[in-house]
């Protein structure tokens, strides 16, 4: 009952404080929108396309030519744009553009009744070589599927027609069926092929992440992380004001060992730190939608989701009764401490992602809580791993929290 009374007081008292709580929870929501702004900035202004152009002059437009642009824009490498034929010739001899591919009148007819069909490819003189290369291996692989399924269509058709003579108990398949499965079967290989190529890089984990993940799934656990331990000041301020006027000797004459008393100032930042994720996350996942922005996803574990944030409330509850061991001045607690916290943020993964951060800095991160906290989010809110998946940064949370608490214990001074 005790321990419970001055969490309660504490509280009280925290609540009552307008600027902590804009800091604590107005302040991070603030930090999200505009990171997540930013970040999409970048991102979408850095995903160049450095696709090959290929002008392409359309004197069909029919089915078959459709097709054909659909494949050769699918096929990757290249970025297809129709132009018409004077437009391009033009641009072609000013060697503005480098090739122009032409697909010729009837091009669909002649497909249809299997008849022999040219496509025309005009380079530049100073065109680059290897560009031209690969833009014509595109269009001969696209021409050459186009070709394979018109010439296997048409066989299946023939046997169609020569079926047809056959008795009807022979009749086993239709020509209009054969076609329509056979269509079906070229429709599915482009969407699903039987052979996959999978490219990896020796000494890179399988799957990892390469690109960066959508903005608000970096940014709302990222944010949650650094304002969750940034209320640990709150806690070793408690303290401090607690010795400033006095009440903290009262508190020490009551019944109730010391271990006890320094829980009791570390619920108050525990329940905190929980209000505080449950705001942030909302926002993430209720508010960002308001604000016409992409919302954050909650993975696949929430139960998980939940329990990684008690243990980072608890953590961070910890570290406050750390500060208060070791800084003496309100002074310390408020620069020193803030200054820590913010480097601690930075380098556990809190403004850069951690595959970016571990790429410049390797192991490093991995001194701080803040890595370990951001790591299992970003397994359960971007990877959409379980709960067994994160056990070792559970496990490494709860172990943070046992030392930063046993060295506050040690080191506090209770005069």
């Amino acid at each position: 009952m005790k321990t419970l009374s001055i969490t309660f007081k504490d509280l009280q008292i925290f609540f009552k404080d307008r600027g902590a709580v804009v800091q604590l929870f107005l302040l991070p929501l603030l930090f999200i929108v505009v990171f997540s702004g930013a970040l999409a900035a970048i991102g979408s202004g850095g995903e160049e396309d450095t696709r090959i152009l290929l002008p392409v002059v359309d004197l069909d437009g029919g089915e078959a030519a459709q097709t054909l642009l659909d494949g050769l824009d699918a096929a990757g490498g290249v970025r297809v744009e129709s132009y018409e034929q004077a437009e391009a010739q033009a641009l072609l001899d000013e060697n503005k553009l480098a090739r122009v591919l032409t697909i010729p009148a009837r091009f669909t007819a002649d497909i249809a009744d299997n008849h022999q069909v040219t496509l025309r490819f005009v380079n530049h003189p100073d065109a680059d070589p290897e560009e031209t290369e690969v833009v014509r291996l595109v269009i001969e692989g696209v021409a050459q599927d186009m070709s394979l399924e018109s010439q296997i269509l048409a066989s299946l058709q023939q046997m169609g027609a020569m079926q047809a003579n056959a008795p009807e108990e022979f009749q086993v398949f239709t020509a209009e069926r054969t076609m329509a499965q056979a269509r079906s079967q070229f429709e599915r290989s482009r969407t699903q092929p039987l052979v996959a190529v999978v490219q990896t890089v020796p000494g890179q984990p399988e799957g990892e992440r390469e690109e960066m993940p959508d903005a608000v799934q970096l940014a709302v656990p990222g944010f949650t992380v650094l304002f969750v331990f940034l209320t640990a000041q709150a806690t070793a301020r408690s303290i401090y004001d607690e010795k400033r006027v006095g009440s903290f000797r009262r508190l020490l004459a009551a019944p109730m060992s010391k271990a006890s008393l320094l829980a009791g100032k570390m619920i108050p930042n525990f329940i905190t730190g929980l209000i505080q994720t449950a705001v942030i996350f909302a926002f993430g996942i209720i508010g960002m939608r308001l604000l016409g922005l992409t919302p954050m996803a909650l993975g696949d574990a929430p139960m998980a989701v939940v329990l990684i944030a008690v243990a980072v409330a608890l953590c961070s509850s910890a570290f406050g009764i750390l500060i208060a061991a070791i800084a003496r001045t309100e002074n310390q607690i408020g620069g020193l401490s803030s200054v820590f916290l913010w480097v601690m943020g930075i380098l556990g993964g809190c403004f850069i992602p951690l595959f970016v951060l571990e790429n410049f800095l390797g192991p490093l991160p991995k001194i701080v809580p803040h890595y370990w906290a951001n790591r299992a989010f970003n397994d359960l809110l971007i990877r959409g791993l379980g709960l067994a998946d994160v056990t070792v940064e559970m496990a490494v949370l709860l172990a943070f929290t046992a030392l930063f608490f046993v060295i506050g214990l040690w080191r506090f001074d209770f005069d």
